[in-house]
């Protein structure tokens, strides 16, 4: 299954610490679908590499390789079952400047924000089954109205908004699980915020019984309308996290002030790597 992405797949690069997947749009979304409509052996979860990703799973970062760890299939760590295969995707101008420096090739910016109404469209087309993890019951009603207003003949197998507290229980994250599992979801959108949708994907996301996982940060708040997405011309310029920012001060100060900065110096200044995805061989 995995031939006709070959050629787009065998170009990982390691910027900051953390791994990341070069690949063009249509290729990332025709991936996405696929392995959502025909599950693997083990689950695509696929990832958006930010300054705030470099934070959390780059050098020095908490969770350090975590990721790495469960792509390649080694033993995990801190207690990760290290069942699904990562694909991870460039999202931020930084990280954008910096692969354009290391491959010579202009590579796009693939956020979940712009990567998620295509992929909608595919399943509706492929008769996918959507579920969404994350977000508030509020978001919720409001994102269930936009689906029946702008897709209808969507298939969404299930709606999950748990309280923080039972992500943070096995127990509990593992009864979720189970009833994604047996609402027959093949591809859920999991909106937790870094880090904690990575961390319960690696951890949970193979017994969810899901082909494809998307940890995807705020896009369920997109699509339900609650925060507006920076016009075209302001992403294109690199600015889209200013636009967020100046939406969101109080919540988005830290990362963007205090956490990115350190982050960006990363990307920027260690030594980048070129290597082989462990899957793709």
């Amino acid at each position: 299954m995995w031939g006709r992405f070959m050629s787009a797949l065998n170009t990982r690069i390691v910027l900051g610490g953390a791994a990341v997947d070069l690949m063009a749009f249509d290729p990332a979304v025709e991936l996405i679908v696929e392995r959502g409509k025909n599950h693997g052996e083990k689950p695509l979860a696929v990832a958006s590499v930010n300054l705030d990703h470099i934070k959390h799973f780059g050098t020095n970062g908490p969770w350090a390789k975590i990721l790495t760890d469960s792509e390649a299939g080694l033993r995990p760590r801190a207690g990760l079952r290290g069942q699904v295969n990562w694909l991870s995707l460039l999202d931020g101008a930084p990280l954008v400047t910096q692969a354009r420096r290391l491959t010579g090739e202009k590579w796009p910016r693939l956020a979940g924000s712009d990567l998620i109404g295509p992929l909608l469209g595919e399943a509706v087309e492929r008769e996918v089954r959507v579920g969404f993890l994350g977000g508030s019951p509020e978001t919720h009603g409001l994102l269930k109205r936009q689906m029946r207003e702008t897709r209808p003949d969507l298939v969404v197998a299930g709606w999950w908004a748990p309280p923080r507290a039972a992500l943070s229980d096995s127990i509990a994250s593992t009864a979720i699980a189970r009833e994604i599992a047996n609402a027959r979801v093949d591809i859920l959108v999991v909106g937790l915020g870094k880090p904690r949708q990575e961390l319960w994907i690696a951890e949970y996301g193979s017994l969810t019984g899901a082909g494809a996982l998307l940890a995807f940060g705020a896009v369920v708040d997109f699509l339900a309308g609650r925060v507006v997405r920076a016009p075209h011309w302001v992403s294109e310029h690199g600015m889209e996290w200013a636009w967020r920012f100046a939406l969101e001060p109080k919540r988005l100060a830290r990362r963007y002030l205090i956490d990115g900065p350190p982050a960006y110096a990363r990307v920027r200044f260690e030594r980048p790597l070129i290597v082989q995805q462990p899957w793709a061989s």
